[in-house]
């Protein structure tokens, strides 16, 4: 299977924005686990700003542009080298994009895009993708992750999106204040009713929250992948994902 995972500033860090160490290591080991029984993965990882918060020592996410992309240039490298470093240890090649809205709306660049990334999954690397935010701006950027991992697990031809963040799934309500709500485990058609469960932001680090996951399955469903929000506090639910298993919501692609 190709699959695509992305992980939250919220599943990769602590909340002060330092890096959540067992967790990045042990997302890293299950991981290369599933690529050594053969699939293709591609991870579209945030973490960027919220690293570069910490190693800034900022104590909040910063508002202004410039100070954002700041904490991205600083951010970045620690990701790269964190993932670098964890994957080689199971033998496993990271290769690092980072792309903006241009390099998906202009057909040119969107071609090239798709050509680096089957080559690199063809040689058996692990592209690690993030938006490029140090020079991205509000006309160029795609926003959030959720919506980048979406666009590029249609666009590299993925059977499955896998979003890893700090909620089991779509909840029925908000389950941080009403105690009676449910999780939905299967979604079949995004409507009025599935997008009024959507609440409100994410994280203090991150940028999304569930408005931009169901958007997110908006895209992928429509062109049949399936997409799956599974809490990534214990990584090795991706164990259970794959095999059908484990709690969360799963979004039914429309299949032709």
């Amino acid at each position: 299977m190709r699959l695509v995972i992305k992980v939250g500033t919220s599943t990769l860090a602590h909340s002060s924005g330092k890096l959540n160490i067992r967790r990045v290591e042990e997302l890293c080991k299950v991981i290369s686990d599933l690529k050594n029984a053969g699939h293709e993965i591609v991870l579209v990882s945030s973490g960027a700003i919220g690293m570069g918060m910490g190693k800034l020592n900022l104590s909040a996410r910063p508002s202004d542009m410039p100070t954002k992309q700041a904490a991205a240039a600083v951010g970045q490298c620690e990701l790269m080298y964190t993932y670098d470093k964890l994957f080689s240890e199971y033998n496993h090649t990271v290769a690092q994009i980072l792309i903006t809205g241009d390099d998906i709306e202009n057909d040119e660049r969107r071609f090239h895009f798709i050509n680096t990334m089957e080559r690199l999954i063809e040689l058996g690397a692990l592209p690690v993708i993030n938006e490029n935010d140090t020079v991205a701006t509000s006309e160029i950027a795609v926003g959030d992750n959720d919506t980048l991992a979406a666009i590029v697990a249609v666009n590299v031809g993925a059977q499955l999106l896998i979003l890893l963040t700090d909620i089991d799934g779509l909840y029925s309500a908000d389950p941080k204040k009403d105690s009676a709500a449910e999780l939905i485990p299967v979604v079949e058609k995004i409507d009025d009713a599935i997008r009024s469960h959507s609440g409100g932001t994410g994280s203090s680090l991150g940028t999304g929250g569930m408005a931009t996951k169901i958007h997110a399955a908006e895209i992928c469903m429509q062109r049949g992948v399936d997409m799956i929000i599974a809490n990534g506090s214990s990584p090795s639910i991706l164990y259970d994902l794959m095999d059908g298993n484990g709690r969360c919501t799963y979004f039914k692609g429309v299949k032709a």
